[in-house]
């Protein structure tokens, strides 16, 4: 069995533990991510939500993606930091950010998405896969 992946916010209110491996890690650039980040892309870690344990409260907000997906962004109320993403429509689905592992160094990009909206200042692993929009099923 593979260690756990836990993180949380920056001042300590939210934590998480999950106990499985990530089902993909992807750098997206879709422009709502560019919102979220605060500059060319997004860093995510895709789990499967019955792996995953959170203790503290959130805030969150809701926005509606490039592709037309609903997305629930959760950040802490306290210092600002964004935790994690679900989607009302995929309730399996946990995502978080690398930032907020205890380890970031444990997050590996495998593909690129939304390279539509991206920019070129935005330099990414070439040798990772990247696609215009989302990859296919």
């Amino acid at each position: 069995m593979s260690k756990s992946y836990a993180g949380g916010c920056a001042c300590g209110a939210i934590r998480y533990e999950i106990s499985g491996e990530p089902a993909v890690m992807v750098d997206c650039q879709c422009r709502q991510c560019q919102h979220d980040s605060g500059t060319g892309h997004q860093s995510h870690l895709t789990f499967v939500a019955v792996q995953v344990k959170v203790e503290g409260d959130v805030s969150q907000w809701q926005t509606v993606g490039d592709g037309g997906t609903v997305k629930r962004r959760s950040f802490c109320p306290t210092c600002g930091s964004s935790v994690y993403m679900t989607f009302p429509d995929m309730p399996d689905v946990f995502i978080v950010t690398p930032a907020s592992l205890d380890d970031p160094s444990r997050y590996k990009p495998q593909l690129v998405s939304w390279t539509a909206a991206g920019f070129a200042w935005d330099h990414l692993d070439p040798a990772v896969p990247k696609f215009d929009r989302m990859p296919p099923a």
